[in-house]
């Protein structure tokens, strides 16, 4: 039985700056490394012990220094993906989250989604971004390790969830999975119909109250 245990990064700096994120190479607030370490403890306390396990993080400092504490408790060196990336925001990014407020152009609730501009220059569209994530999982996937751990973002999980369960790219124009910073989401395939399931979704038990109260982002 394969299971993937999906994590989105504690608290990060540009969470108490209040800037934007996406690619901006934000760093782990102090509070952001003590859910980091509950989030390994809590990983190690559901895997079997001497079961392998592959480790793959985007390669953004706030997810490393996140996934740093996964790979002491397990032994393992993380592969580093810059596809598992949050999306990027443009010339947005690391700017204070105002200024994308008043330049943002959402997209329409009907119509053209995955391609729409959001009025932002150098941002990833919806399409762009799934894209990559898409791919990311894709070669993921193809490694029978029975427990993979796959440290992202807030926002990158939607898409890492879609993958998992086969949605097409052209039907995910709609979808979002949201999950609180710190969180665990819980995919298992089973052995016999293979069957795709999600079996928890943001799971925050493991932190304090406090510490799940951000947006993975």
């Amino acid at each position: 039985m394969r299971t993937l245990h999906v994590v989105t990064h504690p608290e990060a700096t540009h969470h108490v700056e209040g800037v934007v994120g996406g690619w901006h190479d934000s760093r782990l607030t102090p509070a952001g490394v003590r859910a980091a370490a509950a989030v390994a403890r809590a990983l190690r306390s559901r895997v079997p012990d001497g079961a392998p396990v592959r480790l793959i993080s985007s390669d953004l400092r706030r997810t490393v220094r996140t996934a740093e504490e996964v790979a002491e408790l397990f032994g393992v060196r993380p592969v580093l993906d810059r596809r598992l990336r949050e999306k990027s925001y443009g010339e947005a990014g690391g700017r204070p989250q105002e200024w994308l407020d008043r330049r943002f152009v959402p997209p329409p609730a009907v119509g053209e989604r995955m391609d729409h501009d959001e009025g932002v220059a150098g941002a990833e569209t919806k399409a762009e971004w799934a894209r990559r994530i898409y791919e990311a999982m894709d070669e993921i996937l193809r490694d029978p390790c029975e427990h993979q751990i796959i440290v992202t973002h807030g926002g990158s999980l939607t898409f890492v969830v879609a993958a998992w369960i086969k949605m097409p790219i052209q039907s995910a124009d709609h979808v979002s999975f949201r999950a609180p910073a710190g969180s665990i989401t819980t995919l298992r395939e089973d052995d016999y119909f293979h069957n795709r399931q999600v079996v928890t979704l943001g799971d925050i038990r493991h932190l304090d109250p406090a510490q799940g109260a951000r947006d993975g982002r």
